[in-house]
């Protein structure tokens, strides 16, 4: 019985860390090229800016419950990666997050473009890591 929970939990862990590694790879390259190729560049920034906001709480969820299920599953080291990986999307909320007026010293001005490159080159490293963590739950570690 209990050996049938582990492989259904085992099964459901690899869809959904193959689910959010494909979701990643879309809000991270796929979107990004279409609307810079058809967007303005002031608008496809704000559109990639949003979209990688909206879409990384998403994928942290799903991880989360990917890692749950991995834990359940007898893949500790899977579980853990996985809750890393979690932990690292979630960055990309406070990564993108807009300043607050008078947060910044006088005359310094922010940059949009390098919190989107610092959120899309995250995005991409924790997409490994979530890879990474599906290898371990297929190896069960």
């Amino acid at each position: 019985m209990l050996d049938g929970l582990r492989d259904i939990a085992q099964a459901l862990s690899i869809a959904l860390f193959g689910f959010s590694s494909g979701s990643a790879w879309i809000a991270a390259i796929v979107s990004p090229n279409t609307s810079y190729d058809r967007l303005d560049y002031s608008r496809a920034d704000g559109h990639v800016r949003t979209l990688l906001i909206s879409a990384s709480n998403h994928i942290a969820f799903v991880l989360l419950a990917a890692s749950a299920l991995a834990v359940l599953a007898g893949a500790i080291g899977a579980g853990i990666v996985g809750g890393l990986s979690a932990a690292g999307f979630f960055t990309n909320r406070w990564t993108l997050a807009p300043k607050k007026k008078g947060e910044a010293p006088k005359g310094v001005r922010s940059s949009n473009k390098t919190k989107r490159v610092v959120a899309v080159s995250l995005t991409l490293i924790f997409t490994l890591v979530s890879v990474i963590a599906t290898g371990l739950v297929i190896a069960r570690v």
